[in-house]
């Protein structure tokens, strides 16, 4: 079902999708499209592609510069209309993604949050996500890895449905923190983390 409404979205989107590149060709220039590796379901990695957003402007020391100072108007407004991942939908037609999840993760990234990067592994990444619809850029790490931890342990099929139509509001209305949510989501993720360091310690405990 998902593989079938990606298909159908990317016809609904093919105009949308070509009036984007033309905006990103005239803002930013070639190349259109933004490629980088990321993990997925298993920790099995993929090639997640987006429409480019940014230029390429380093500091002195090589480094990128912050994101607000390589986006332009137009690349602002595509990101803010998410428009820039109109390519994932080829990932959800691959099986690589669904339509929600949590968003993918660079490998790195994803090892260094150790035992929680295997669980976030469990599902499929997603074009959305809980933390998306918590608040995304307003966040910190540890409360969006909260969040899609929290989603892996209750996920269902209507807890999908109610991210799809926040996701929809969060389109017209801005991204919008739900400190209920957040609140919620920390408190689990203390809970599993004080549940698995205490059957470490049982386990150490029982070894000859």
């Amino acid at each position: 079902m998902q593989r079938t409404a990606a298909l159908l979205a990317l016809l609904v989107f093919a105009l949308p999708a070509m009036m984007t590149a033309a905006l990103i060709w005239f803002s930013l220039g070639r190349p259109l499209l933004f490629r980088q590796v990321r993990s997925g379901l298993g920790g099995r990695s993929f090639t997640l592609v987006k429409f480019r957003t940014m230029h390429d402007i380093r500091d002195i020391n090589g480094q990128l510069l912050p994101d607000v100072e390589r986006e332009t108007a137009l690349t602002r407004l595509i990101r803010a209309v998410r428009f820039d991942e109109i390519p994932q939908f080829l990932a959800i037609l691959a099986g690589e993604m669904d339509f929600v999840g949590p968003r993918p993760l660079q490998p790195a990234t994803m090892a260094a949050f150790g035992p929680l990067g295997m669980v976030r592994c469990r599902v499929r990444p997603g074009l959305t996500g809980w933390a998306q619809v918590n608040g995304n850029t307003r966040l910190s790490d540890t409360e969006k890895l909260a969040l899609d931890i929290w989603y892996i342990d209750h996920r269902s099929i209507a807890l999908d449905a109610r991210i799809l139509l926040l996701t929809a509001a969060t389109l017209v209305r801005g991204e919008r923190t739900r400190a209920n949510h957040i609140a919620a989501a920390l408190a689990h993720l203390r809970a599993r983390s004080d549940g698995v360091a205490a059957g470490d310690r049982l386990a150490r405990r029982a070894a000859p």
